[in-house]
């Protein structure tokens, strides 16, 4: 089940927790202070890539339409 980091609106108090496939965002309150005006904060990967192994997928990083890989 994958950890999320939310942020509330509210008190301001940052804090993690794990949602499983079927749970709702919307269903997530601050601990602190129980509000649901919070927000999905972007977090740092949980994984690294050591040297040059090719840990990504062959074709992972072409993109469709653009040569950086985003469209």
């Amino acid at each position: 089940m994958p950890i999320y980091e939310f942020k509330c609106n509210d008190c301001h108090k940052q804090f993690e927790t794990i949602l499983t496939s079927t749970a709702k965002v919307s269903e997530v309150s601050c601990p602190e202070c129980h509000s649901k005006n919070i927000r999905k904060t972007i977090s740092a990967s949980s994984y690294r890539l050591a040297g040059r192994s090719s840990a990504i997928p062959a074709g992972a990083l072409s993109g469709c339409s653009s040569k950086s890989g985003f469209s």
